[in-house]
Parts: C-alpha cells; sequence; structure tokens
C-alpha cells in the first residue's frame, strides 16, 4: 500500500516516518487565500477554524491525487492531505512569517490556553476505480508557561523555528520547554492526528499496519 503525504511540511514527514510509514512526497498546487475568499464569498460568512481547516486539507489531498492519477495510473494507495490552525480567544493565529509578529504572539499566549484544529483528507486511489475519501478535524488545547521571559521569547523567535509554522510555536523542537500541557491527540499540535488518520484508513478499508514501510520490531 503506498502513501503520498500531500505537504512539504517537515513536521508532517517527521510524523509519518516516525509511525513507521515512509511516504512519497508531493506540494499540493493550491492557492489557500484564494480558495477561503472564494468559499466564504459564495456562502456570505466567514468559516469556522474546523470548516476552514477541513476545507483546505481536502483541496490539497484532491490535487495531489488528480496529479498522481494522471501521472500514476497504476498508483494503488492513499494521499494524505492536512491543514492546521491556532485558536486563540476566537481569534485565527495562523503563520506569522515575520519575527516581530511572531514575538508579539508569544506575549500574548504566555500564560494562556489556545486550540490547535487540524484538517486531516485522505484519498484511496485505485487503477482503474474512482476516487474514494474521508475527511475529519481534530482539536487539541495547548496551554502555554506563564512564566517565559521576553529574553526566552526574543531567543526563541531569533531561531527561525516558528517563523513558519501555525500558532508561531511547535511542540516537538525547540518550543517545547515553554508548553506546559497539551489536551488531546500530542500529534496533532505537531501537524496531523494520527490516530485520526488511522480512522480515516478504517473508513476507506485499509488497516494501518498494512501502510508500515518496515516491519514493527519483534
Amino acid at each position: 500500500m503506498r502513501v503520498c503525504l500531500a505537504s512539504t511540511s517537515p513536521a508532517r514527514l517527521m510524523l509519518l516516518r516516525q509511525a513507521g510509514i515512509e511516504p512519497l512526497t508531493r506540494s499540493p498546487q493550491v492557492d489557500e487565500e484564494a480558495v477561503i475568499a472564494a468559499v466564504e464569498a459564495a456562502e456570505e460568512r466567514t468559516l469556522a477554524p474546523d470548516e476552514h481547516v477541513l476545507l483546505l486539507a481536502r483541496r490539497k489531498a484532491q490535487d495531489v491525487a488528480a496529479a498522481l492519477a494522471a501521472e500514476s495510473p497504476d498508483f494503488d494507495g492513499i494521499v494524505i492531505g492536512g491543514d492546521s490552525m491556532f485558536e486563540l480567544d476566537g481569534d485565527i493565529l495562523g503563520k506569522p512569517h515575520r519575527p516581530d509578529v511572531a514575538i508579539a504572539r508569544w506575549r500574548e499566549m504566555r500564560g494562556r490556553t489556545g486550540i490547535l484544529h487540524s484538517g486531516h483528507s485522505v484519498f484511496r486511489l485505485s487503477p482503474g476505480a474512482a476516487p474514494r475519501e474521508a475527511h475529519a478535524v481534530a482539536a487539541a488545547s495547548v496551554s502555554f508557561a506563564a512564566d517565559v521571559t521576553d529574553a526566552e521569547i526574543d531567543a526563541y523567535v531569533a531561531t527561525g523555528e516558528p517563523l513558519q509554522v501555525a500558532g508561531a510555536f511547535t511542540v516537538d523542537s525547540l518550543g517545547g520547554a515553554f508548553i506546559e500541557r497539551v489536551d488531546g491527540d500530542p500529534s496533532t499540535v505537531v501537524g496531523m492526528s494520527l490516530s485520526t488518520l488511522r480512522h480515516l484508513c478504517r473508513e476507506l478499508g485499509i488497516t494501518w499496519t498494512d501502510l508500515w514501510s518496515t516491519p514493527a520490531p519483534s
């Protein structure tokens, strides 16, 4: 059973590898801002965080699945798409990109708890058959230490790590020391909920262990 990750996220790739899966990786050609803007304009409302991440996860998986089916008609496996965003008191905090934005975010987040929303989309591709798909959203709350100093924040942001991740933090790397509690599947905060992916695979008739690239240790 082949696996393709519709993402170039190092964190998502690491998660799958740690779970025994060595996927292909493809970068989805999706204009995220344009997709959200078009749907919100058509529906005349603002999408909730869970709707937002689910829509983008599906579009990413759909884009890569279509490209794979065209390039490799004999591809037999799954395509996984994901998207994440962090919510703090109703405000959505995406990737900060700039150091000054990341510093301001961290000063706002310390001592508080927010929710990381993660959308998941799995497309099942089989030669000669129409694609099947399954989708779900996972959420986990993240509580930040109240005693994080300005100097620690400045030093963390200076590493560059928080600039390209939703919410401006990681739980599995340098940012982990500043996080006191995670309620929910911890892998959700890293980038994808492995337990959610397993359930989606079951919906599509796939046994999770069949995705392992190497035998389980004896």
